[in-house]
């Protein structure tokens, strides 16, 4: 029999990346069904109508209620499954972990995603030198911001304290992928802190794109 949460997912979409976290850190089993937005699979009729109407991944199915967005997903999974806690109760923590969280997930990420990568190539017709500065620009402008956040918080070995939240959640697929696309990240030396750190984490050693059944090297 299969798990009660399926998780609709593409190994190296950091969104997805972040959801396979969550639900790791709470020991959540799931069964995962991959879709290959290289493909175009997240645009079939079928999945839009049927899984997630954003036409993206993540979405998970839990017990027959289906959600996408992978913030909205993780506070779900707060509500349901408690602990730990991601997305703290305590009304400072819990802004600032969201203002975090929010800087990668609104500012960072959505410049730099696949569907703009492409538009860029195929749409506007730029070199791939000009993609890549693209890219390595807003990763630059972002992290610097990245920085200065974790500066003011001065922390334990997490973004906030001794336990990882949705700042590490959204914190570390973000660095993997800058990383993947060959971002210089010296410079953020508080984030690869926070990244190495995890990287001994059993949860995020499970939730990582290497590990996943549709990884492709």
């Amino acid at each position: 029999m299969g798990s009660a949460v399926q998780l609709h997912s593409f190994f190296n979409s950091s969104t997805s990346y972040r959801v396979r976290i969550a639900l790791a850190l709470k020991g959540v089993a799931f069964d995962t069904l991959p879709v290959n937005i290289r493909k175009g699979e997240h645009r079939a009729v079928d999945y839009i109508a049927n899984v997630n109407p954003s036409a993206a991944v993540p979405a998970i199915v839990d017990d027959g209620f289906t959600l996408g967005q992978s913030i909205a997903i993780i506070d779900y999974l707060d509500q349901v499954h408690p602990e730990p806690r991601l997305i703290p109760l305590q009304t400072h923590s819990r802004a600032r972990v969201l203002e975090f969280a929010s800087l990668i997930a609104c500012d960072i990420h959505p410049v730099n995603n696949l569907r703009v990568l492409r538009y860029l190539e195929t749409e506007l017709g730029v070199t791939a030198q000009q993609k890549s500065d693209w890219y390595r620009h807003w990763i630059a402008e972002g992290m610097e911001s990245v920085e200065r956040m974790l500066a003011r918080e001065n922390s334990g070995p997490w973004c906030f304290g001794n336990q990882p939240t949705l700042a590490d959640v959204c914190l570390v697929p973000q660095i993997s992928n800058a990383l993947r696309m060959g971002c210089d990240l010296r410079p953020y030396a508080r984030s690869l802190a926070v990244y190495e750190f995890a990287a001994d984490h059993p949860a995020f050693v499970r939730a990582a794109p290497a590990r996943q059944p549709d990884f492709v090297a």
